[in-house]
């Protein structure tokens, strides 16, 4: 059974069989397209974000970084707004893996798909985000973040497709 707020098109969550990545961060090379779904659960409202997300080499990185760069539209309350963010993804401590941070160097996550699921927590003030990662194939992947706090009770998911 899939979450209930899985974009269309995601595979299911449940019994699901995840495919190992060997490597995060030639896995995640190129371009993929995005679907999120954003529910904010204490006001019952829910928005959608469409787009891409471009993973290129990061240029000050010889370790083989990327930058990961998110554009498209939100809709939240039927108003559509432009959109983007940017992270880097850089080699992790383990062969394979990668740190996550925000453009400006701060640490967001670790990411470990090595086994085709990977669970990253990160404290932002009093609140928590609690990311489930999981790959189905060479294709597709996706994040459910449960956010949880004083100030936000959301649940983010989104399906990435390579283009």
């Amino acid at each position: 059974m899939p979450f209930p707020d899985e974009p269309a098109g995601a595979p299911a969550a449940v019994n699901a069989a995840y495919h190992s990545v060997s490597d995060v961060l030639a896995y995640l090379a190129g371009e993929w397209a995005v679907d999120r779904t954003a529910r904010d659960l204490a006001g019952n409202a829910e928005g959608r974000f469409t787009g891409t997300t471009v993973f290129t080499r990061l240029d000050d990185d010889p370790g083989g970084g990327l930058l990961h760069h998110e554009s498209g539209t939100f809709v939240w309350r039927g108003t559509p707004r432009p959109a983007e963010r940017t992270l880097r993804f850089l080699p992790g401590q383990e062969p394979g893996t990668a740190r996550v941070t925000f453009a400006d160097g701060r640490p967001f996550h670790d990411l470990d798909l090595r086994t085709g699921r990977h669970t990253a927590d990160h404290p932002c003030a009093l609140d928590l985000y609690r990311g489930e990662f999981e790959v189905y194939d060479e294709e597709r992947w996706r994040i459910r973040w449960r956010v949880a706090g004083p100030a936000k009770d959301l649940i983010l998911t989104t399906a990435y497709t390579r283009r």
